[in-house]
Protein backbone atom coordinates (compact mmCIF):
# COMPACT_ATOMS: atom_id res chain seq x y z
CA UNK A 1 0.00 0.00 0.00
CA UNK A 2 1.26 3.65 -0.75
CA UNK A 3 1.52 5.78 1.81
CA UNK A 4 0.88 9.11 1.77
CA UNK A 5 3.52 11.69 3.73
CA UNK A 6 1.81 14.77 4.88
CA UNK A 7 4.90 16.57 7.05
CA UNK A 8 2.52 18.06 9.81
CA UNK A 9 4.13 21.42 9.64
CA UNK A 10 3.42 21.81 6.17
CA UNK A 11 -0.43 20.89 6.36
CA UNK A 12 -1.05 24.11 4.99
CA UNK A 13 1.05 24.05 1.77
CA UNK A 14 -1.53 22.05 -0.07
CA UNK A 15 -3.46 25.22 -0.97
CA UNK A 16 -1.32 27.45 -3.71
CA UNK A 17 0.82 30.50 -2.28
CA UNK A 18 -0.10 33.90 -2.26
CA UNK A 19 1.04 35.45 -5.66
CA UNK A 20 1.63 32.45 -7.61
CA UNK A 21 -1.44 32.43 -10.24
CA UNK A 22 -3.16 29.30 -10.56
CA UNK A 23 -2.46 27.24 -13.74
CA UNK A 24 -4.21 24.54 -15.89
CA UNK A 25 -0.87 22.87 -16.98
CA UNK A 26 2.27 21.41 -14.91
CA UNK A 27 5.25 23.20 -15.38
CA UNK A 28 8.69 21.48 -15.32
CA UNK A 29 12.11 23.40 -15.55
CA UNK A 30 14.89 21.66 -16.06
CA UNK A 31 17.61 24.26 -14.95
CA UNK A 32 20.88 24.18 -16.38
CA UNK A 33 23.73 23.16 -13.16
CA UNK A 34 26.39 22.47 -15.57
CA UNK A 35 25.97 18.50 -14.69
CA UNK A 36 24.44 18.19 -12.09
CA UNK A 37 21.00 18.29 -11.02
CA UNK A 38 18.48 20.81 -10.25
CA UNK A 39 14.41 20.65 -11.89
CA UNK A 40 11.69 22.67 -10.39
CA UNK A 41 8.04 21.69 -11.19
CA UNK A 42 5.09 23.61 -10.47
CA UNK A 43 1.96 22.42 -10.27
CA UNK A 44 -1.57 24.16 -11.73
CA UNK A 45 -2.13 24.39 -7.97
CA UNK A 46 0.60 26.60 -7.42
CA UNK A 47 2.65 23.73 -5.39
CA UNK A 48 6.39 23.65 -6.04
CA UNK A 49 8.71 20.95 -5.57
CA UNK A 50 12.53 20.98 -6.68
CA UNK A 51 14.29 18.08 -7.66
CA UNK A 52 18.38 18.72 -5.92
CA UNK A 53 20.24 21.57 -5.75
CA UNK A 54 23.20 21.24 -7.86
CA UNK A 55 27.00 22.31 -7.08
CA UNK A 56 28.78 24.06 -3.99
CA UNK A 57 29.04 28.09 -4.30
CA UNK A 58 26.60 30.76 -5.59
CA UNK A 59 25.98 30.01 -9.29
CA UNK A 60 23.67 26.91 -9.11
CA UNK A 61 21.38 28.31 -5.98
CA UNK A 62 21.47 31.51 -7.90
CA UNK A 63 20.32 29.63 -11.24
CA UNK A 64 17.58 27.96 -9.20
CA UNK A 65 16.45 31.29 -7.75
CA UNK A 66 15.98 32.98 -10.42
CA UNK A 67 13.72 30.22 -11.94
CA UNK A 68 11.68 30.28 -9.48
CA UNK A 69 10.95 33.76 -9.81
CA UNK A 70 9.84 33.24 -13.43
CA UNK A 71 7.94 30.73 -12.58
CA UNK A 72 6.45 32.61 -9.99
CA UNK A 73 7.60 30.72 -6.94
CA UNK A 74 9.13 32.78 -3.58
CA UNK A 75 9.26 30.05 -1.54
CA UNK A 76 9.22 25.56 -2.14
CA UNK A 77 6.90 23.88 -1.13
CA UNK A 78 9.39 20.31 -0.73
CA UNK A 79 12.80 19.57 -1.82
CA UNK A 80 13.87 16.45 -2.65
CA UNK A 81 17.44 15.98 -2.25
CA UNK A 82 18.32 12.57 -4.17
CA UNK A 83 21.43 11.75 -2.90
CA UNK A 84 24.34 13.19 -1.66
CA UNK A 85 26.77 13.84 -4.03
CA UNK A 86 28.68 17.23 -4.44
CA UNK A 87 26.18 17.98 -7.78
CA UNK A 88 22.99 16.92 -6.18
CA UNK A 89 22.91 18.37 -2.61
CA UNK A 90 25.94 21.20 -2.80
CA UNK A 91 24.20 23.90 -3.53
CA UNK A 92 21.46 23.13 -0.72
CA UNK A 93 23.43 25.83 1.93
CA UNK A 94 23.45 28.76 -1.14
CA UNK A 95 20.30 28.10 -1.39
CA UNK A 96 18.68 28.21 1.91
CA UNK A 97 19.90 31.61 1.80
CA UNK A 98 17.83 32.68 -1.03
CA UNK A 99 14.76 30.29 -0.78
CA UNK A 100 12.83 28.58 1.92
CA UNK A 101 11.89 24.68 2.10
CA UNK A 102 10.04 23.73 5.02
CA UNK A 103 10.45 20.26 4.29
CA UNK A 104 13.14 18.24 2.73
CA UNK A 105 12.79 14.36 1.22
CA UNK A 106 16.00 11.73 1.45
CA UNK A 107 16.53 8.67 0.91
CA UNK A 108 18.37 8.27 4.68
CA UNK A 109 21.91 8.80 5.73
CA UNK A 110 24.47 8.50 3.03
CA UNK A 111 25.98 5.17 2.14
CA UNK A 112 29.46 6.28 1.45
CA UNK A 113 32.64 7.27 3.77
CA UNK A 114 34.64 9.09 0.88
CA UNK A 115 36.40 12.43 0.91
CA UNK A 116 33.32 13.79 -1.37
CA UNK A 117 31.08 12.12 0.90
CA UNK A 118 32.29 13.49 4.46
CA UNK A 119 32.33 16.93 2.54
CA UNK A 120 29.16 17.03 1.70
CA UNK A 121 27.62 15.85 5.12
CA UNK A 122 28.20 18.83 7.17
CA UNK A 123 26.89 21.20 3.48
CA UNK A 124 23.45 19.19 4.02
CA UNK A 125 23.36 19.43 8.09
CA UNK A 126 23.78 22.98 8.00
CA UNK A 127 21.71 23.66 5.29
CA UNK A 128 18.47 21.87 7.47
CA UNK A 129 19.71 23.97 10.03
CA UNK A 130 19.62 27.17 8.66
CA UNK A 131 16.58 26.02 6.92
CA UNK A 132 14.76 24.56 10.05
CA UNK A 133 13.00 22.06 7.50
CA UNK A 134 11.70 19.25 8.35
CA UNK A 135 13.52 15.99 7.38
CA UNK A 136 11.29 12.78 6.02
CA UNK A 137 13.15 9.84 4.84
CA UNK A 138 10.91 8.26 1.49
CA UNK A 139 10.41 4.61 0.88
CA UNK A 140 9.22 3.36 -2.65
CA UNK A 141 5.65 3.50 -2.76
CA UNK A 142 5.34 6.44 -0.51
CA UNK A 143 3.45 9.36 -1.88
CA UNK A 144 4.74 13.10 -1.79
CA UNK A 145 1.49 14.98 -1.22
CA UNK A 146 1.20 18.02 -3.76
CA UNK A 147 -2.50 18.93 -5.40
CA UNK A 148 -3.52 18.10 -8.87
CA UNK A 149 -0.46 15.44 -9.04
CA UNK A 150 0.71 11.73 -8.29
CA UNK A 151 3.80 11.94 -7.14
CA UNK A 152 5.02 8.91 -6.27
CA UNK A 153 8.82 6.99 -4.66
CA UNK A 154 9.81 4.31 -7.00
CA UNK A 155 13.37 3.52 -5.73
CA UNK A 156 15.28 5.12 -2.87
CA UNK A 157 18.06 3.71 -0.49
CA UNK A 158 18.50 0.60 -3.14
CA UNK A 159 15.17 -0.48 -2.58
CA UNK A 160 12.52 -1.07 -5.33
CA UNK A 161 8.75 -0.73 -5.85
CA UNK A 162 8.55 -4.44 -5.32
CA UNK A 163 5.26 -4.77 -7.33
CA UNK A 164 4.62 -2.93 -10.96
CA UNK A 165 2.87 0.23 -10.97
CA UNK A 166 -0.79 -0.01 -12.30
CA UNK A 167 -0.98 -0.62 -15.85
CA UNK A 168 2.50 -1.68 -15.86
CA UNK A 169 3.76 -5.45 -15.34
CA UNK A 170 4.25 -6.57 -19.08
CA UNK A 171 6.87 -9.34 -19.84
CA UNK A 172 9.84 -7.34 -21.03
CA UNK A 173 11.34 -8.99 -24.13
CA UNK A 174 14.57 -7.43 -24.33
CA UNK A 175 15.53 -8.88 -21.12
CA UNK A 176 16.97 -12.03 -23.05
CA UNK A 177 20.31 -12.70 -22.89
CA UNK A 178 21.12 -9.51 -21.04
CA UNK A 179 22.95 -9.87 -17.46
CA UNK A 180 22.70 -7.41 -14.74
CA UNK A 181 25.40 -5.68 -13.67
CA UNK A 182 27.35 -5.97 -10.65
CA UNK A 183 26.09 -4.18 -7.44
CA UNK A 184 26.53 -0.67 -7.05
CA UNK A 185 27.85 0.20 -3.95
CA UNK A 186 27.85 4.12 -4.84
CA UNK A 187 25.11 6.69 -3.14
CA UNK A 188 24.52 6.98 -6.88
CA UNK A 189 22.32 3.32 -6.68
CA UNK A 190 20.81 5.24 -3.21
CA UNK A 191 19.31 7.86 -5.30
CA UNK A 192 15.29 8.72 -5.04
CA UNK A 193 13.41 8.00 -8.23
CA UNK A 194 10.08 9.30 -9.10
CA UNK A 195 6.96 8.90 -11.00
CA UNK A 196 5.19 12.66 -11.88
CA UNK A 197 1.81 11.31 -12.95
CA UNK A 198 -0.68 14.66 -14.42
CA UNK A 199 -3.55 13.14 -15.85
CA UNK A 200 -2.65 10.97 -18.82
CA UNK A 201 0.98 12.97 -18.53
CA UNK A 202 3.67 10.94 -16.95
CA UNK A 203 7.58 11.64 -16.26
CA UNK A 204 10.17 9.59 -14.49
CA UNK A 205 13.36 10.96 -13.13
CA UNK A 206 15.02 8.23 -11.29
CA UNK A 207 17.72 10.05 -10.78
CA UNK A 208 21.48 8.48 -10.78
CA UNK A 209 20.50 4.73 -10.13
CA UNK A 210 22.72 3.10 -11.99
CA UNK A 211 22.42 -0.20 -14.39
CA UNK A 212 22.02 -2.90 -11.85
CA UNK A 213 18.69 -1.64 -10.45
CA UNK A 214 17.56 -0.03 -13.65
CA UNK A 215 17.88 -4.05 -14.39
CA UNK A 216 15.55 -4.82 -11.37
CA UNK A 217 12.91 -2.21 -12.40
CA UNK A 218 12.55 -3.66 -16.31
CA UNK A 219 13.14 -7.54 -15.80
CA UNK A 220 11.70 -9.84 -16.29
CA UNK A 221 8.44 -7.73 -16.27
CA UNK A 222 9.00 -3.71 -16.88
CA UNK A 223 7.68 -2.68 -13.39
CA UNK A 224 7.21 1.48 -14.31
CA UNK A 225 4.97 1.11 -17.54
CA UNK A 226 5.14 3.78 -20.47
CA UNK A 227 6.35 7.32 -19.88
CA UNK A 228 5.71 10.52 -22.12
CA UNK A 229 9.07 12.37 -20.71
CA UNK A 230 12.16 10.51 -19.08
CA UNK A 231 15.21 12.28 -17.92
CA UNK A 232 18.09 10.22 -18.36
CA UNK A 233 19.50 8.92 -15.77
CA UNK A 234 22.46 9.96 -14.27
CA UNK A 235 23.31 13.04 -16.40
CA UNK A 236 23.78 10.15 -19.90
CA UNK A 237 26.51 8.04 -17.63
CA UNK A 238 27.13 5.37 -18.83
CA UNK A 239 27.09 3.60 -15.49
CA UNK A 240 23.26 4.35 -15.99
CA UNK A 241 20.89 4.66 -18.75
CA UNK A 242 20.51 0.26 -19.07
CA UNK A 243 18.91 0.08 -23.00
CA UNK A 244 16.52 -2.78 -21.37
CA UNK A 245 14.87 -0.26 -19.52
CA UNK A 246 15.09 2.84 -21.64
CA UNK A 247 13.60 0.68 -23.99
CA UNK A 248 10.55 -0.78 -22.26
CA UNK A 249 9.83 2.78 -20.88
CA UNK A 250 8.88 3.93 -24.47
CA UNK A 251 9.15 7.49 -23.56
CA UNK A 252 8.17 10.10 -26.30
CA UNK A 253 10.96 12.33 -25.30
CA UNK A 254 13.71 12.03 -22.85
CA UNK A 255 16.44 15.35 -21.58
CA UNK A 256 19.41 14.80 -20.44
CA UNK A 257 20.84 17.20 -17.86
CA UNK A 258 24.29 16.71 -18.92
CA UNK A 259 27.23 19.35 -18.96
CA UNK A 260 29.69 19.90 -21.81
CA UNK A 261 32.35 17.59 -19.99
CA UNK A 262 29.93 15.57 -18.13
CA UNK A 263 27.32 12.83 -18.93
CA UNK A 264 26.27 12.92 -22.35
CA UNK A 265 28.07 9.68 -23.26
CA UNK A 266 28.49 8.61 -26.61
CA UNK A 267 27.14 4.89 -26.66
CA UNK A 268 24.23 6.70 -24.20
CA UNK A 269 23.15 9.28 -26.68
CA UNK A 270 22.99 6.48 -29.03
CA UNK A 271 20.86 4.29 -26.71
CA UNK A 272 18.41 7.47 -27.02
CA UNK A 273 18.42 7.82 -30.66
CA UNK A 274 17.63 4.22 -31.55
CA UNK A 275 14.74 3.73 -28.67
CA UNK A 276 12.06 2.95 -30.45
CA UNK A 277 9.34 5.61 -30.04
CA UNK A 278 11.48 8.22 -28.64
CA UNK A 279 10.49 11.01 -31.07
CA UNK A 280 13.26 13.21 -29.83
CA UNK A 281 16.62 13.40 -27.16
CA UNK A 282 17.16 17.07 -25.84
CA UNK A 283 20.16 18.12 -24.07
CA UNK A 284 21.14 20.55 -21.87
CA UNK A 285 24.82 21.16 -23.25
CA UNK A 286 26.79 20.05 -26.09
CA UNK A 287 27.92 17.02 -25.37
CA UNK A 288 32.11 17.23 -26.30
CA UNK A 289 32.68 13.61 -25.92
CA UNK A 290 30.42 13.12 -28.78
CA UNK A 291 31.76 15.29 -30.55
CA UNK A 292 29.51 17.44 -34.12
CA UNK A 293 28.72 14.03 -35.45
CA UNK A 294 27.65 12.43 -31.84
CA UNK A 295 25.09 14.93 -30.73
CA UNK A 296 21.46 15.61 -31.43
CA UNK A 297 20.37 18.99 -33.77
CA UNK A 298 22.08 22.70 -32.13
CA UNK A 299 18.45 23.63 -31.84
CA UNK A 300 17.39 21.07 -29.18
CA UNK A 301 20.65 21.99 -27.31
CA UNK A 302 20.29 24.40 -24.54
CA UNK A 303 24.03 25.62 -24.35
CA UNK A 304 26.53 24.91 -27.24
CA UNK A 305 30.08 25.63 -25.57
CA UNK A 306 31.65 25.47 -22.29
CA UNK A 307 33.67 28.92 -22.63
CA UNK A 308 34.55 30.54 -19.11
CA UNK A 309 33.08 33.92 -18.58
CA UNK A 310 33.59 36.24 -15.48
CA UNK A 311 29.88 35.11 -14.94
CA UNK A 312 30.96 31.44 -14.80
CA UNK A 313 30.21 28.63 -17.79
CA UNK A 314 28.21 29.62 -20.67
CA UNK A 315 25.16 31.06 -19.49
CA UNK A 316 23.29 28.68 -17.93
CA UNK A 317 20.14 28.33 -20.36
CA UNK A 318 17.31 25.51 -19.27
CA UNK A 319 15.05 23.98 -20.78
CA UNK A 320 10.98 24.29 -20.02
CA UNK A 321 8.19 21.57 -20.66
CA UNK A 322 4.55 22.79 -20.59
CA UNK A 323 2.38 19.62 -19.65
CA UNK A 324 -1.38 18.98 -19.87
CA UNK A 325 -3.75 17.02 -18.56
CA UNK A 326 -4.80 15.03 -21.93
CA UNK A 327 -0.88 14.15 -22.03
CA UNK A 328 0.72 16.14 -24.56
CA UNK A 329 3.25 18.73 -23.80
CA UNK A 330 5.62 21.27 -25.15
CA UNK A 331 9.45 21.56 -24.63
CA UNK A 332 10.89 25.07 -24.57
CA UNK A 333 15.00 25.54 -25.14
CA UNK A 334 15.53 28.73 -23.39
CA UNK A 335 19.09 29.49 -25.43
CA UNK A 336 17.13 30.04 -28.48
CA UNK A 337 12.84 29.51 -27.57
CA UNK A 338 12.92 26.99 -30.61
CA UNK A 339 9.53 24.90 -28.76
CA UNK A 340 8.17 21.51 -30.18
CA UNK A 341 4.95 20.21 -29.20
CA UNK A 342 4.03 16.37 -28.60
Amino acid sequence: MMKLLVPAIVAGSLVAHPGVALGQSLELYFIDVEGGQATLMVSPSGQSLLVDTGWPGERDAERIAATARVAGVDALDYLVITHYHDDHVGGMVELAKRLSFPTVFIHGTGTESDRMAMGMAPTYREAMQMSGAEEVVVRPGDVIPIEGLDVKVVASNRDLIPEPLPGAGQPNPLCEGVEQRRTDRSDNSASVGMLITFGDFRFLDIADVTQDLEYVLACPVNRIGEVDLYLTTHHGHGASNAPVLVQALGARVAIMNNGAKKGGDPVVIETYRTAPGLEDLWMLHFSEAAGPDGNVPEERIANLSDVATSTGYDTGFGMRVTAERDGSFTVTNERNGFSKSY
